[in-house]
């Protein structure tokens, strides 16, 4: 086993020693490592793509910026690049950072990220250090960069700020981009090799950096030890690794101080000892440790004799020293429990124990109680809920009817309404007469709100139910034949408009249903027919109910006589009857004063025209009367007595009264009748 770890630690050595830059002195990159990680910064105008690329290529990733401490170390490496840069001109300068965010995934600004996430993976973290607000695009990829002036020194106290656009192209890397910064994690780190005398330590990492002063220097890097004052012939060159030695602890396997001189004894570096050095008599000198303090293994270095004063617990975790002082053991908080190296702290998730009552919420060494929604903190035992009554707010969640139910509630309607869909609370009014099934009036249906009324058509009543209609009293002429007998009219002007019925029937629940029918009525020849506006009548029994009147009213007398008024046999009135009422008085006045006038007007043009008859008449006597007459054979007087009438000759007599106008032409246009 010793053999294959010195085979493999020898080719390890030739590997690293084999690339460029190995053995010289001097730093030759801007490295920074610290904790678990390294930072390296880097110029280049490339991508964000191509950045990432060069990073992965030795093991790492663009740096994550997770917390202050964080941006710090990024910070000192970036100031370390700008001081091997020299001349740098007065600009603004992008880093690029492993802070990216998928094309199609939008701007989220409740979250310190806004949505962004780290190329290495890991949960969104609360530092942030945003230059402006964000763009919120969804349509492109965007990625991070550091925002720093290349002119000015770099300060602790102003990190550089995050400055979010395109992630750029091979041919397009971005604006003002001008380098990137990677981060390389390792599982633990070595101390740095201290010198006795004169020499040159170079430090070559596993992701092929070079540098001589790095304060930690990483797991399975190398050192290159030249002891000497530059003398090339007389130089010593010793190789060191980086090395495991203990779960968690790290070594570079050598013992005492390296580039020892009796000639500076304890004068230089002081002997390289971590602590104190004593000097021998002879120029020789050994390293020791102040009370308190052990020497280790190396013979330069010291630690507590507490093994808790190194702070070896992490993440909250307590050291608490063993027997004899020779272990220890890390305890946790509350609401904690040891990882699995059993140095740090995780937080304990409660929530598995379920112990609310209702919707548990884990915290950061704790948890928290909440309540569903339509419930409130209440009742007996902790992290009890208990319900809202949702129906006693004020005002009330429903428009009309509301119900409690265990942790919600639900809406209810009245009679002839039903809740609209929009949201369950508003509740709109329900059109029976339109609905899809059948009208629920055998007639006529009139839409209310939450309800509906019935009505009749003229001639008709409404019956006690206030759904059907029965055949009321209408005032008709005698007729010609059975009511049901298809009118036949054969004279001219004798044909009456058909009178719409309803005969009521049943429908589906028992409701009264109407079904229209149409009858014919048959007047005598002289009765004359009106047509009454439309009437409305006065509500009848039930309520909610009402009458229509019809279209057509018929009248038929062997006279002239004056139109029937509409049916008036109601059972009840109400305020709407009372104005169907008078609108009814109002028709039928207005028909009576139009027939009146039409009346006089006739009236008058026949005295008109039989004044105008006799002035004529005055005006054209004629010379002799007997000129209107013919002259007849002579009779015997027996005879002409018998004869009560006399012919009218339709010779000259006729002629002349035609042309005069006057009465005695009538007796000519019928012919050989007689005259008395």
């Amino acid at each position: 086993m010793e053999t294959w770890t010195g085979t493999f630690t020898g080719l390890l050595l030739l590997l690293l020693l084999g690339q460029p830059g190995a053995g010289t002195g001097g730093d030759t990159e801007a490295v920074v490592c610290t904790g678990m990680a390294c930072y390296t910064a880097h110029w280049g105008k490339l991508s964000a793509a191509e950045a990432q690329n060069n990073c992965s290529q030795n093991g790492g990733n663009l740096a994550t910026v997770k917390s202050e401490e964080e941006a710090q170390h990024v910070q000192r490496a970036l100031a370390q690049l700008l001081r091997l840069e020299a001349n740098l001109t007065a600009r603004m300068g992008k880093f690029w950072i492993g802070l990216q965010r998928e094309k199609g995934k939008c701007l989220d600004p409740s979250l310190p990220l806004k949505g962004f996430s780290w190329v290495g993976g890991g949960e969104d973290t609360p530092y942030a250090n945003w230059y402006k607000e964000l763009r919120n695009s969804c349509i492109s990829k965007r990625c991070v960069s550091l925002l720093l002036d290349l002119s000015q020194p770099l300060l602790s106290s102003h990190l550089p700020r995050w400055s979010e656009g395109p992630c750029g192209s091979s041919d397009s890397p971005g604006n003002n981009i001008e380098g990137f910064v990677c981060k390389f994690s390792f599982k633990g780190m070595c101390r740095p090799l201290a010198l006795g005398g004169p020499g040159q330590v170079t430090y070559t990492t596993p992701f092929q950096t070079t540098s001589s002063s790095l304060e930690a220097v990483p797991f399975a890097s190398v050192a290159n030890v030249a002891c000497g004052d530059g003398d090339q012939d007389k130089s010593q060159s010793h190789y060191f690794l980086c090395k495991e030695k203990a779960p968690d602890v790290f070594d570079w396997g050598s013992s005492g101080p390296l580039c020892v001189s009796p000639k500076y004894g304890c004068n230089f570096n002081n002997g390289g000892c971590h602590q104190d050095c004593f000097e021998g008599g002879d120029g020789s000198f050994l390293c020791g440790c102040r009370p308190g303090f052990r020497l280790l293994d190396d013979l330069v270095t010291c630690a507590s004799r507490n093994p808790c004063s190194s702070s070896p617990c992490r993440g909250g975790a307590t050291c608490i020293q063993g027997s004899h002082g020779k272990n220890y053991t890390c305890h946790c908080p509350q609401g904690y429990q040891l990882d699995a190296s059993q140095l740090g702290c995780v937080d304990v998730d409660e929530c598995q124990d379920s112990p609310c009552a209702q919707e548990c919420v884990n915290t950061p060494g704790g948890f928290r109680c909440e309540c569903w929604v339509g419930y409130e903190p209440g009742g007996l035992g902790e992290g009890a809920c208990r319900d809202v009554d949702e129906c006693a707010l004020d005002p009330s969640p429903c428009a009309q009817g509301c119900t409690n139910t265990d942790g919600s509630f639900y809406c209810s309607c009245q009679d002839g309404y039903v809740l609209a869909e929009e949201d369950g609370t508003q509740c709109q009014d329900v059109d029976e007469c339109a609905g899809p099934g059948e009208s629920p009036c055998d007639s006529l249906c009139f839409n209310t709100q939450g309800s509906f009324r019935c009505g009749c058509l003229t001639g008709w009543e409404l019956a006690p139910n206030g759904v059907s209609c029965t055949m009321g009293l209408v005032s008709l002429g005698p007729p010609s034949g059975p009511p049901e007998e298809e009118y036949k009219g054969k004279k001219e002007g004798s044909t009456v408009a058909p009178a719409a019925t309803a005969s009521p029937t049943r429908g589906p629940e028992g409701t009264p249903r109407a079904t229209p029918t149409t009858r014919r009525l048959s007047l005598s020849p002289d009765a004359p027919v009106t047509t009454d506006p439309l009437e409305m009548l006065a509500p009848s029994g039930s309520p909610g109910v009402w009458k229509e009147p019809s279209i057509h009213h018929i009248t038929a007398a062997s006279g002239p006589q004056e139109p029937a008024g509409g049916d008036s046999s109601v059972a009840k009135q109400n305020d709407d009857g009372t104005d169907g009422q008078k609108l009814l008085l109002f028709y039928i006045l207005g028909t009576v004063v139009a027939i009146l006038l039409l009346l006089a007007l006739a009236l008058g043009l026949l005295v008109y025209r039989k004044r105008r008859a006799k002035r004529e008449e005055k005006e054209e006597k004629p010379q002799n009367a007997a000129d209107r007459y013919s002259w007849v054979p002579e009779r015997a007087e027996g005879r002409a007595t018998e004869n009560e009438y006399s012919v009218i000759d339709s010779g000259s007599g006729c002629e002349e009264a035609r042309a005069r106008g006057s009465p005695e032409q009538l007796l000519c246009s019928l012919g050989p009748k007689r005259k008395r």
